[in-house]
């Protein structure tokens, strides 16, 4: 039993790193009626905050993107944010943060983002037109203090979809399993600095991309 759970876990190891190296890339031509809004984003800045239940402040990370959307039509907005580490561990966006962690950042920006939304409140749709950009917020809980490079993926920017085979699960019938993959926008990170001083932490942006994932 020990000898199959080291394979399995053997296994999973080489999986993650697949998919942190080798991620699919969206088609070069977008087919008709295909779609990606205008992106930008700042990088990564972490944020105390101490709640009343607990002793100590804890940390966390956001980052802001600001989306308008210049493909002629309204467009739907289902977005999911990951932050991956080079230590395989992934959270998503908005894991154990309060909504007051979003009022404070919100505060810090309320001159040059008056209109800041958080990712959870920032609705399904977004109209077409300079007039209708949204700013939101993107935040997510401290991550391993081990890592030295963190991924962050950004899906729901663009209607794009592939679908591939499964490497081992089957259907009924034998065939391949079909796995779905969404357009995503990837940005890397550099992290610099002592892990015991986790507030000089400094991330260097590297690369960003879009991928499917």
């Amino acid at each position: 039993m020990r000898g199959f759970a080291c394979i399995v876990l053997a296994f999973l190891s080489v999986a993650v790193c697949v998919c942190w190296a080798a991620a699919p890339e969206p088609a070069i031509v977008p087919r008709p009626g295909q779609w990606t809004v205008n992106t930008k984003f700042t990088h990564p800045q972490q944020i105390l905050l101490r709640t009343a239940a607990e002793n100590k402040a804890k940390r966390f990370w956001y980052s802001l993107i600001t989306i308008t959307n210049n493909t002629g039509r309204d467009v739907d907005f289902y977005p999911k944010c990951d932050l991956m580490t080079n230590t395989f561990e992934i959270t998503p966006a908005g894991k154990g943060v309060t909504p007051a962690v979003f009022q404070n950042i919100k505060k810090r920006y309320q001159t040059t983002y008056p209109f800041l939304e958080s990712l959870q409140k920032a609705g399904n749709k977004v109209l077409q037109g300079e007039d209708n950009t949204k700013d939101i917020a993107v935040i997510w809980p401290d991550f391993d203090a081990k890592a030295t490079i963190i991924k962050l993926f950004i899906t729901g920017l663009s209607n794009e979809t592939a679908a591939v085979n499964h490497p081992i699960a089957k259907d009924k019938d034998g065939s391949p399993l079909k796995v779905y993959l969404r357009k995503t926008l990837e940005l890397t990170y550099a992290l610099e600095g002592d892990p015991a001083l986790r507030s000089d932490a400094n991330l260097v942006y590297k690369a960003n991309r879009w991928i499917m994932r």
